[in-house]
């Protein structure tokens, strides 16, 4: 099993299914805060909660994802029906998300809610067997660690093409209007390009990956069982604290950018600046670096781990990004490019732990696997997902509220008090979230030298089996 070949195809294949997910992850981590201020209509301290309810539920949905999917026995595999059949209905559940309705406030705020509720629930249901897909393609730890750097890779080149096109294309399809029909029109229809992009990339990933790590046992355990499992996994419990608080960091980041450029740098708009005579609006430009130095951290993440190990390299990086956010909070609106400069040295730090995560919790579904003989692949991936949401459910929920509490006014010239905040979004605030992540990851016990044991015991058990 450890000579499987992973082909060029097969990690470029499983890296789509990442970018897919990250184009939506981005529009609703970086912009959905603004369009429901700015372009639906809500008040902030509403669509903070909003998040908070609604991403909460959804985190212990993920769970039951995992162990749906674990369940799963199909001539496809578990985890690669899941990218076929919800391909489509992702898509069309992310357009809506971004429709507004011609509904009073209050049908707005339920719309709101169930849109976005069914959002993330489908987004769990995708997602989470594409997570455990990793865990099932190859049982060797370099593999593994290919293949992650792959996925995380294509996710922010999806990011990427997302930040740069995205607002474009919404003044694009506004004729360049301000007028809130023709915003609201331009939303939309943006969100539908990506959504046929996302669409196409999974059905690609599902075509090109192969699934083949069998569990030693073969019948199917209780429900309880692997729950109990699961409690009992303390490297699982370190690592969902560890993506938790590094989402907190991620998601204030990214959901408040905008907000900083809008109402901080430019004041009075969407800035924009002109590359090759294309209008590219500047928040979009700082949220595309981010995403390209996200993958120089990709790309740095493996070497550097396999020469001092994963656990040291996400504590460095990790403490370099608080840092340098904290810095951050001194620079002068007019400063561009050291406000550039510190976000591309900052998503280097952040790009850098996402493909040890992964590729961590692999690692934890092995030690539960020898630990217990069961082999819960899918309900120990559906923790990322899980701490995904737990943590921007944190950060979107503070930034929302905060912006209320401190006088927020959607598309109003801001008061010192919330321009001070927003700064703070950018900075200290992120700083708490990678602080909190490094004391985490201090504590997680699967060195490399205990992953090779690991490894061994479970092929010999494989051997015998």
């Amino acid at each position: 099993m450890d000579s499987v070949k992973i082909t060029l195809k097969e990690k470029i294949g499983y890296g789509f299914g990442d970018a897919a997910s990250s184009m939506f992850w981005k529009l609703f981590g970086s912009y959905l805060m603004i369009f429901y201020t700015d372009v639906f209509g809500l008040p902030a301290a509403v669509v903070g909660s909003m998040f908070l309810i609604t991403r909460i539920w959804d985190s212990l949905f993920d769970p039951i994802v995992g162990m749906v999917a674990d369940r799963t026995d199909t001539r496809w595999g578990k985890f690669r029906p899941y990218l076929l059949f919800l391909a489509i209905p992702f898509a069309v559940i992310g357009v809506f998300t971004f429709f507004t309705p011609g509904l009073d406030y209050t049908g707005k705020v339920i719309y709101a809610y169930v849109t976005y509720s069914l959002m993330m629930m489908v987004y769990s249901a995708i997602n989470v067997p594409y997570a455990s897909l990793l865990g099932v393609m190859s049982p060797n730890q370099k593999d593994r660690n290919v293949l992650s750097t792959s996925r995380m890779t294509f996710a922010y080149i999806g990011s990427f093409v997302t930040f740069l096109l995205f607002m474009p294309l919404v003044n694009y399809f506004s004729n360049g209007s301000n007028a809130v029909e023709d915003q609201q029109r331009g939303w939309f229809m943006a969100v539908i390009v990506i959504a046929v992009m996302c669409a196409i990339l999974f059905f690609m990933c599902f075509s090109f990956t192969k699934e083949r790590v069998k569990p030693i046992k073969q019948e199917k355990t209780p429900l309880l069982d692997d729950l109990r499992d699961l409690i009992k996994n303390k490297p699982w419990w370190i690592l969902l604290g560890a993506g938790v608080a590094a989402l907190v960091f991620n998601s204030i980041r990214d959901g408040a950018t905008v907000y900083y450029f809008k109402y901080y740098i430019v004041e009075d708009g969407f800035g924009t600046i002109n590359v090759f005579s294309i209008p590219f609006v500047l928040s979009g430009l700082y949220l595309a670096l981010g995403q390209a130095a996200n993958i120089v951290g990709v790309i740095l993440a493996a070497p550097v781990s396999n020469r001092i190990g994963k656990r040291y390299t996400y504590m460095g990086a990790m403490a370099i990004a608080s840092v340098l956010s904290i810095v951050f909070y001194w620079m002068d609106k007019d400063s561009l490019t050291l406000i550039f400069i510190l976000q591309a040295l900052i998503s280097i730090c952040a790009g850098s732990i996402f493909p040890l995560l992964w590729s961590m919790y692999a690692d934890c579904a092995d030690y539960s696997e020898l630990k217990t003989g069961n082999r819960a692949t899918g309900l120990i991936f559906s923790s990322s997902s899980m701490s995904q949401k737990f943590g921007w459910a944190i950060g979107s929920a503070l930034t929302g509220w905060l912006l209320g509490y401190f006088g927020f006014q959607a598309n109003e010239a801001q008061n010192p008090e919330t321009i001070n905040v927003i700064k703070m979004f950018l900075s200290f605030l992120p700083a708490v979230g990678t602080i909190l992540s490094v004391v985490f990851i201090y504590f997680y016990p699967l060195t490399e030298k205990k992953l090779v044991e690991i490894t061994s015991d479970l092929n010999l058990k494989r051997e015998n089996k």
